[in-house]
């Protein structure tokens, strides 16, 4: 919960509730010093307009309806008083709009609108009663109010009858519903119920045991037991199941031998594991030679241990008290074999809360150090009592002894395995690691040879192409000066061989 002002301050403020707070809050009524009443009493009553800011809180007053019905611990007598509420509220806004009418209209101006003439129908109590009788008797259909004389009235009257219908109708469906919800526990108990009495006809158990079973039925109703704890908790976290366990369980779980100074988270899980079990008078809990596989704390009743001819009375247990607790720890070397000593029998109605030896277990199994503690307790428990076989208790401690020491060989060796897998895995990411850096050298080198290859040849082919072009320029220059002169040896020869040839 935050309670810091400052914080609660910065979160009104930004939650904009604040503005309507202030339009309800301001003081309207200071308008009637210098407001003549008869400037707005020719339409309206003044007290209508000025006090009108009051209606802005409605959306507040609706949201302390919905905190409360949440908080309350009897939310539907809370809802039909809300229902209530509203239908007061409803009826006498109606009455004021019926008096506001008559005094625009004129009173007594018709039969339909409010007459004032008369010392008793002047004063203010007759004026409201007889406006909320009318706004009533409208708004709930019923009639029998004076027929209206011009259209106003009919059109009011009209909007009212229509009001009336859709907003009752929905009044007592949700009364309705809330009536019906107030009486589902007993509708669905009496369901259970019905289902088990057709159940016996059917199989045609006897008178006796089915008054034993509708007188059980009325005993776990009578005392409200007929609730299902783990249907009405399933909707709340495991962290707030575990701290009313805590709250309704503890106390009476300490109340055993076995877990007195047990760790308290021990104790936290084992409330979350109590079972309630009621037994009708004559009903045995167990019987001598029964295997043990729960224990039982006394709630509420007498129980009584008898003998093996079911008339001799060896004790009586009481609210409060234990029994069966050794038995679901299954010592090794208990003489009864972890069976029932003694038979118990239920004298009346009785509620004990019942504890299984595998939620035992299972508890136990997170807490080795409260297990072997309670296994102690219980060995000196059946000390006392001259129960317990030293010697076969001895043999199983050895055999437990030798089992824990195969099971801590067995760890070792999966400790070891995990470690050279652990090694073997490192060693292979080293390997790998490496050979991801060799590879990356060799595609850098050979990056770099591509590279350079690619340079030299395209050195070349640009060396090529400018001896090239080189050449073709001299070739052009030549063409350009036209043809040469012969030289003038080739002159002779050609003079010579002019002169020398006959034709």
């Amino acid at each position: 919960m935050v309670r810091d002002l400052r914080k609660l301050r910065q979160n009104y403020v930004e939650s904009r509730k604040w503005v309507t707070d202030v339009l309800s809050l301001l003081p309207t009524d200071f308008f009637y010093l210098w407001w003549s009443p008869t400037y707005c009493d020719k339409v309206v009553p003044c007290s209508c307009i000025v006090r009108a800011n009051r209606l802005v809180r409605l959306p507040r007053m609706l949201e302390c309806f919905d905190r409360t019905e949440t908080r309350t611990g009897y939310p539907n007598s809370f809802r039909i008083c809300k229902v209530v509420f509203a239908i007061i509220v409803l009826i006498h806004w109606n009455a004021c709009f019926y008096f506001a009418i008559s005094y625009a209209i004129g009173f007594g101006s018709d039969n339909w609108v409010y007459n004032v003439a008369g010392p008793k129908n002047s004063s203010l109590s007759r004026q409201y009663i007889y406006s909320f009788y009318w706004s009533t008797l409208t708004l709930t259909t019923i009639g029998e109010t004076p027929q209206p004389e011009n259209d106003l009235e009919y059109l009011f009257v009209v909007a009212d009858f229509l009001a009336g219908v859709l907003i009752f109708a929905t009044i007592v469906g949700n009364i309705g519903s809330m009536i019906s919800n107030m009486n589902v526990a007993r509708v669905e108990f009496q369901n259970k119920m019905d289902g088990i009495k057709q159940y016996m006809a059917f199989r045609r158990v006897s008178k006796e045991l089915e008054v034993r079973v509708i007188k059980w039925f009325a005993y776990t109703w009578a005392n409200k037991q007929a609730l299902d704890e783990d249907r009405v908790l399933a909707a709340l976290p495991d962290k707030l199941k575990a701290e009313i366990a805590i709250h309704v369980h503890l106390d009476t779980l300490r109340r055993v031998r076995i877990f007195q100074d047990c760790e308290p988270g021990l104790l936290e899980e084992l409330v979350l594991k109590l079972r309630l079990q009621v037994f009708s008078p004559g009903d045995y809990i167990c019987r001598k030679g029964d295997v043990g596989k729960e224990m039982y704390i006394v709630k509420r009743g007498r129980l009584s241990v008898v003998a093996d001819d079911e008339t001799t009375v060896l004790a009586t247990l009481s609210a409060g008290s234990v029994f069966g607790e050794v038995s679901i720890l299954d010592i090794a070397g208990n003489k009864t074999g972890n069976r029932r000593t003694a038979n118990v029998r239920s004298l009346g109605y009785s509620d004990l809360f019942c504890l299984g030896k595998h939620d035992l277990w299972k508890a136990l199994s997170d807490y080795p150090e409260a297990r072997q503690s309670l296994m102690s307790r219980g060995c000196q428990i059946l000390r006392k009592d001259g129960l317990l076989d030293e010697e076969a208790f001895s043999r199983a401690q050895e055999e437990h002894e030798t089992m824990k020491d195969k099971v801590e060989r067995i760890d070792n060796l999966v400790n070891n395995l995990q470690t050279r897998l652990a090694r073997l895995q490192a060693e292979y990411n080293s390997q790998q690691n490496k050979m991801k850096q060799r590879l990356s050298k060799v595609e850098k080198k050979d990056r770099e040879e591509r590279k350079e290859h690619q340079t030299h040849q395209y050195s070349h082919f640009l060396d090529a192409l400018s001896s090239g072009a080189a050449h073709t320029h001299v070739r052009g220059r030549r063409s350009f000066q036209g043809p040469s002169k012969p030289p003038a040896a080739t002159i002779a020869r050609s003079a010579s061989f002019h002169k020398h040839s006959t034709f």
